[in-house]
């Protein structure tokens, strides 16, 4: 029911995913990070939010990615239903795909990252969406966002989309979050929002927050 993107930032040390869905609010359902563990992103049938906090955990504490799936799913009876990727600081990604999920199913690894979907039009999604991160140009959030349009443009979700999410997380620099929990047209609302959140009063005051690297951090005078 889902298509997401997991992916590194070499150059920065940036973590981040997007996600998109035929359904409603696939950001509180989907995305999961943490800057000192990685990026997760649990979707399908009958998604799990507990794996993708897990699957966090366990590389939290320096189990890899793919280890951390397969500990996580092993155990679930629900497994067949679900879909889990996971990308850890080191770039090492994992990804279970349960059977009984809706066709079309399919996922790809890439050398900083992992997408995956489900109730897909076609199985080159994934695909698409890694090599339109990997193509595009621009900063980090917005290459994740560009993957969601080649995603799109591959097929997408059978059923088109109503929601979509971006996260990144850095060392340096607050969170950032968004969410389109509804729209008719929500890649196009998530660039909207994207811009927003970056520029003018609100990015000038988003880069003065703490961060990891400055957790002391007060606004400027």
């Amino acid at each position: 029911m889902t298509f997401s993107i997991l992916a590194r930032d070499p150059k920065t040390g940036a973590i981040g995913g997007a996600a998109a869905t035929g359904s409603l609010c696939v950001g509180g359902w989907v995305l999961r990070g943490d800057i000192r563990a990685g990026m997760s992103a649990s979707q399908g049938a009958a998604p799990s939010t507990f794996w993708g906090e897990d699957v966090l955990g366990l590389m939290r504490d320096g189990v890899s990615a793919a280890e951390a799936v397969a500990r996580v799913v092993a155990p679930d009876q629900g497994r067949d239903w679900r879909q889990l990727s996971a990308l850890d600081l080191n770039g090492g990604t994992g990804v279970h795909t349960g059977k009984r999920n809706t066709p079309v199913m399919a996922e790809y690894a890439f050398e900083t990252g992992i997408a995956a979907g489900n109730m897909l039009a076609s199985d080159r999604v994934p695909a698409a969406i890694a090599e339109g991160f990997l193509g595009a140009q621009g900063d980090f959030a917005g290459r994740l966002l560009d993957a969601l349009f080649a995603g799109r443009a591959a097929g997408s979700d059978s059923r088109g989309l109503m929601s979509a999410a971006l996260l990144v997380l850095r060392e340096d620099a607050a969170p950032l979050t968004l969410r389109i929990d509804y729209s008719e047209d929500p890649l196009a609302d998530l660039r909207a929002l994207l811009s927003r959140a970056t520029s003018g009063d609100y990015g000038d005051w988003a880069r003065q927050v703490p961060t990891m690297k400055a957790p002391q951090r007060v606004l400027d005078e």
